[in-house]
């Protein structure tokens, strides 16, 4: 029987097993669903499910979800950030401004070939919304 390298012994066996495909989506825990939800309304999310009175809303956009969760332990110290990527950076920050919502800053091109703005929710998630530079 040949001798197996542990490089030819991890291919072979991550070739058969399960893989990681995509994100599906991420809850986002609130404590006022109503705030919550005219917030991600007013940036242009489509609810699927639920709503400003309900426990659970879900929206949906390119095949993920986002969904916000009622939980008393909101808001949140700082976590990290949610990125969507948007075909209009600038649309969306316009959309936000003329909401009354305030990004944390102006969109920019980054050196990593992104033009991104960040905004924080009610709750203190930080999103970020960018498009490739091409």
């Amino acid at each position: 029987m040949p001798a197996t390298t542990p490089s030819s012994s991890a291919t072979a066996s991550t070739s058969t097993e399960s893989h990681i495909e995509s994100l599906s989506a991420i809850t986002l825990a609130t404590h006022d669903m109503s705030r919550s939800v005219s917030f991600y309304e007013a940036l242009g999310f489509p609810i699927k499910y639920g709503g400003p009175r309900e426990a659970f809303t879900s929206f949906a956009f390119g095949g993920s979800y986002l969904n916000l969760i009622a939980d008393a332990r909101a808001p949140v110290n700082w976590w990290g950030r949610v990125i969507f990527y948007v075909s209009d950076v600038d649309a969306i920050y316009r959309k936000a401004l003329a909401a009354g919502l305030k990004p944390s800053l102006e969109p920019s091109d980054a050196p990593w070939g992104e033009r991104y703005f960040h905004i924080t929710d009610p709750d203190g998630h930080e999103l970020s919304f960018a498009r490739p530079l091409r």
